[in-house]
């Protein structure tokens, strides 16, 4: 088949085969603050080094933390 006998796609009829989703991961349900916060560097080292989602990691343990001590 000739490039001549592919019939070419309106910008209407494009738009009707393209595909209707996002890339990257959907959106939590729950979603967080961003901030910027100053922590010990010893601190941010340690959680460092265990690897991606570290960050939740303090987040988890800030919420451990909250669960037995007033943050006033």
């Amino acid at each position: 088949m000739s490039d001549d006998a592919i019939p070419l796609l309106t910008d209407e009829e494009w738009e009707a085969v393209k595909p209707k989703f996002k890339r990257g991961r959907p959106q939590a349900v729950v979603t967080k603050e961003r901030i910027t916060i100053r922590l010990s560097h010893d601190v941010v080292e340690k959680f460092r080094a265990t690897g991606e989602g570290w960050q939740t990691r303090i987040d988890a343990a800030l919420r451990d933390w909250l669960k037995t001590h007033s943050p006033g």
